[in-house]
């Protein structure tokens, strides 16, 4: 047998041992973005209201920032109305949570599913205006809830904004909780809101936001309550006659991804992600808060009854409400509740 050269068989050593380390490397995706072909996504991102609404053209400027910037490597197909939960926004939570669902776009009251710690944020008459949520979110109540959706496999991207929880009914001009008694009002599906408006003597009713338009139609209930870019965007002024503006709990949106996906992606592509998605999420509560004003007047332009409580009125409905703190710190979590609370 002829014999191979020493030098011969050093290069064909090292050949080979070059060959499993790019075939160990997979060759077509850098893992730290620094080098190599990027991968490419089809993601998919479910947003909880209609196409009318603020939250989805938020999502619409990520997905369509994310695609320029990547020409077209990474697309985001938005779905209104939690198509991709069957319109059930608390499955659509855990679906991210999971893995099944790429990115949302959603309230934290819905996360509250996952834990009840999230319901802090939207404790009633926490706040008493936008000015204080601003630095509440900015700093450590905003950081707290951040790491407390990557305990249930979320990346937050940012903050976006429902705005003030409003009122509506079909039934009666409400100014005060005696104006309450026997009303029934959907809700929320958290514990919370449910032991809430039993203190203040209503009947409430728990249902996803898909079915509230009939069920408000059809008289099965007499009333809902929601931000006034929901309630202006599912065209609620249709099927009820009267909106109390009482600013009763502020509600926070949360544009988030899958953390197992985020975490999986390249540095370069999650420096995007947190970039664009800080973006969006800023860009959405810019034009709710300039629309609000407007859709107000547009509501009560098509016949609503708009009321606006005097503070004397207000620190009935606190009151009124106190037990739910009572009931709720120890839930929330006293350092929680405490940073939600600084001012």
């Amino acid at each position: 047998m002829k014999k191979f050269k020493k030098g011969n068989f050093l290069l064909i050593s090292l050949v080979a041992l070059l060959t499993l380390v790019l075939a160990a490397c997979g060759g077509s995706t850098s893992s730290n973005g620094s080098s190599g072909e990027e991968k490419s996504y089809n993601l998919k991102m479910s947003v909880t209201v209609g196409e009318g609404s603020t939250w989805y053209e938020g999502a619409k400027k990520l997905a369509d920032d994310v695609e320029k910037e990547t020409d077209g490597r990474i697309k985001i197909e938005v779905f209104s109305n939690e198509q991709l939960s069957g319109g059930d926004s608390g499955k659509a939570v855990e679906g991210l949570a999971k893995g099944s669902i790429d990115l949302t776009f959603n309230s934290t009251i819905i996360y509250s599913i996952l834990d009840p710690k999230f319901g802090v944020a939207s404790a009633p008459f926490l706040f008493d205006n936008l000015d204080q949520v601003d630095k509440v979110f900015a700093g450590k109540g905003g950081e707290m809830i951040k790491d407390l959706l990557a305990e249930k496999g979320v990346h937050a991207l940012g903050y976006g904004e429902n705005g003030f929880r409003q009122l509506t009914n079909s039934k009666v001009n409400v100014k005060t909780p005696d104006d309450l008694q026997g009303l029934k009002i959907r809700i929320p599906g958290i514990t919370m809101y449910t032991d809430l408006f039993r203190e203040l003597g209503t009947d409430p009713a728990t249902m996803t936001f898909s079915e509230v338009f009939t069920a408000l139609q059809q008289g099965t209930i007499d009333g809902q309550e929601n931000p006034i870019d929901v309630i202006y965007s599912a065209k609620l002024n249709e099927v009820q006659d009267y909106l109390t503006l009482w600013n009763y709990s502020y509600d926070p949106l949360v544009l988030g991804i899958n953390k197992e996906l985020y975490d999986s992606m390249s540095d370069d592509d999650k420096a995007l992600f947190d970039r664009l998605g800080k973006e969006a999420a800023e860009y959405q509560v810019k034009i709710t808060r300039e629309r609000e004003a407007e859709q107000i007047k547009e509501l009560e332009g098509k016949g609503m009854t708009v009321y606006t409580p005097s503070a004397d009125e207000i620190e009935v409905f606190k009151e009124t409400v106190q037990p739910i703190y009572e009931k709720y710190e120890s839930i929330w979590g006293a350092d929680l509740l405490e940073a939600f609370q600084e001012r």
